[in-house]
């Protein structure tokens, strides 16, 4: 991987994934994908922040229980919160690869966050995510004073799917008229599941952590058929009306397959008077934020997130 684009510390990542031979995820079974992503080496995570609770719990949902996970940093009530919907495009992934992320974000933004083990694919196909988030959003309004939040300040956010599910769930929000959200935050998001036919998938189809090849695997694990492909709730960017939605923080990386599908969701909404902030992470690859432990920039992600999440209402 010579492309000069890409951060020194992450080509070298990159060069030696490729020498070892590690096989996509596009060529194994699902749950050979949730090994492997699981088996990540810890230190791409980093370290644990020490928080002042963290509740795993079970909450009702309209197909069956939900486990959360509470974190509740030491900051006097009441407190802005973050919904968080994890990564691993629907399909792998789970509470505890995205621990270190939701820890960090809590301390530094004195800020509840519940992170949501949705049901993945392809044992539970769509809509049996967007279900699950939106019941657990909700949830969160309705408990807001057991758990010490300002009801006016809570926000959903995620990466990569669950950022999809974030801005899902932030329209099905407006279109109920409850519950009333502050923010949405995604992280190098889908938005788009109907077409793959972008400048970013074609320049970074393969080589860049995430290929083309793995997109349209998880697509083929998530969706019932092509047809869920044009619901707004598989691909929000087609949504007729993205008026009166929540502002938005929306962080893209730079050499991302995914990268013009997020930034052009990012321009419907500023046309639709949302409030935006997009930022492009220089250098960065698809899951960059799932590595604060080597990338500076992941750190930053976060701090960016927290700040957005503190001046909620401020």
């Amino acid at each position: 991987m010579n492309d000069p684009r890409l951060d020194p510390i992450l080509r070298k990542l990159i060069e030696e994934i490729e020498a070892g031979g590690a096989p996509g995820l596009d060529t194994m079974t699902p749950a050979e994908a949730r090994e492997a992503a699981i088996d990540r080496p810890p230190e791409w995570r980093g370290d644990p922040e020490p928080l002042a609770t963290i509740e795993d719990r079970t909450i009702p949902g309209p197909e069956g229980d939900i486990p959360i996970r509470i974190y509740t940093p030491d900051t006097s009530e009441p407190r802005p919160a973050l919904v968080y919907f994890h990564g691993g495009g629907w399909v792998v992934c789970n509470l505890d690869t995205h621990d270190v992320m939701c820890r960090a974000i809590a301390n530094r933004a004195g800020a509840v966050v519940v992170s949501v083990d949705y049901r993945l694919a392809p044992e539970h196909k769509f809509p049996a995510a967007v279900t699950d988030c939106y019941a657990a959003t909700s949830w969160v309004a309705q408990h807001a004073a057991e758990l010490g939040v300002d009801r006016s300040r809570i926000a959903v956010g995620g990466d990569s799917a669950g950022g999809n599910l974030a801005t899902v769930v932030s329209l099905i929000s407006r279109d109920r008229n409850d519950p009333k959200l502050a923010l949405q935050v995604m992280v190098y998001p889908v938005t788009d599941l109907s077409s793959f036919d972008t400048g970013s998938y074609r320049e970074f189809a393969s080589g860049y952590f995430l290929s083309a090849a793995e997109m349209a695997w998880f697509r083929a694990h998530y969706l019932r058929s092509m047809e869920d492909a044009i619901h707004p709730h598989a691909s929000p960017l087609l949504a007729e009306d993205l008026r009166k939605l929540p502002p938005a923080l929306i962080l893209t990386a730079e050499c991302d397959p995914l990268r013009d599908e997020a930034e052009a969701y990012a321009d419907r909404l500023r046309s639709a008077g949302v409030a935006v902030e997009l930022s492009r992470y220089p250098g960065m690859v698809h899951p960059f934020f799932s590595m604060p432990g080597v990338l500076s920039q992941a750190r930053d992600a976060v701090s960016q997130i927290a700040r957005a999440l503190s001046a909620i209402n401020s």
